[in-house]
C-alpha cells in the first residue's frame, strides 16, 4: 500500500519569513525548505506551509503592530506543544501572543489556549497537563 504524505496546512502571509520563524519558535517546527514564495515547516508527522499571496492580494493586506486579531475565518490551526508557558514567551519574542495563562481551558484531557501570529492569524496551542 502506498504511503501517504503527512497531513498539512497552509497559511498565507505577507511576511513569510517572519511568520515562518514565529511558528518554528513557538511550535517547534523545523524549516525544511524556504524560497521567496513559501516556507515548508515540518514537525512530527505534520507539514505547515507559509505561502506568499499573489502581489495584487498582498498589496491589500494591512498588518498592524501589534497585530490585530483576524477572526473572520472558518478554520483554526491547532498545534501541540510541550509547554504553553515556553510557547507564550516565544510568541511574545516573535511578534505574536497567546492569551494569559488564566484564560486557558481543559478539553479532552489537554490544556488549550488561543493566540495570534505576527499577522493576526488566530491559532490554538494545546499541551498535556503537568
Amino acid at each position: 500500500m502506498p504511503r501517504h504524505p503527512a497531513p498539512a496546512a497552509v497559511i498565507y502571509a505577507k511576511d513569510i519569513a517572519r511568520v515562518g520563524a514565529f511558528y518554528a519558535a513557538v511550535a517547534g517546527f523545523e524549516i525544511e525548505e524556504a524560497t521567496a514564495d513559501f516556507i515548508d515547516l515540518r514537525a512530527e508527522g505534520f507539514q505547515l506551509f507559509i505561502v506568499a499571496p499573489a502581489p495584487l492580494i498582498a498589496q491589500r493586506i494591512v498588518v498592524e503592530q501589534p497585530p490585530v486579531r483576524r477572526e473572520n475565518t472558518p478554520l483554526k490551526l491547532v498545534l501541540s506543544v510541550s509547554s504553553l508557558d515556553d510557547a507564550r514567551r516565544e510568541a511574545a519574542l516573535h511578534g505574536g501572543s497567546l492569551v494569559p495563562a488564566d484564560q486557558a481551558w481543559t478539553f479532552q484531557g489537554l490544556v488549550h489556549c488561543d493566540g495570534i501570529d505576527p499577522e493576526g492569524n488566530v491559532f490554538q496551542l494545546r499541551q498535556s497537563p503537568a
